[in-house]
């Protein structure tokens, strides 16, 4: 299997709320599958930053060819600016089964912030 690397789509703002809809070109988003994946600094980092999975929302299918990703706005308080690196892997098949992609996604610290009381 092939992976491809994926570098368009919006920046994460640091504290802020972060989603990302990813559309596929065939119908690969099967109903009642779950999901997972960790947010690395790079693919090799050890050290893992977010989390995103079905069960907790972060991985939300939309359809047969669509998935949102969401991070809530306390998972991007703790990342710095630069990049961060993504996959996703289907996690109800055994063994766990690996999509194929890596987003590597900017992360940017934002000039308005740290309004909440």
């Amino acid at each position: 299997m092939t992976t491809t690397t994926v570098t368009e789509g919006p920046a994460v703002l640091i504290g802020y709320a972060w989603r990302l809809q990813i559309e596929a070109e065939a119908p690969v988003f099967v109903e009642g599958a779950s999901y997972a994946g960790q947010i690395r600094e790079r693919p090799n980092a050890a050290d893992v930053l977010a989390t995103l999975t079905s069960a907790d929302l972060g991985i939300l299918r939309i359809s047969d060819m669509v998935l949102e990703l969401a991070l809530r706005p306390a998972q991007t308080a703790g990342l710095t600016p630069g990049r961060v690196v993504l996959d996703l892997v289907r996690t109800d098949l055994a063994p766990d089964l690996h999509l194929g992609f890596l987003l590597e996604l900017p992360v940017i610290l934002p000039v308005t912030r740290g309004l909440a009381p």
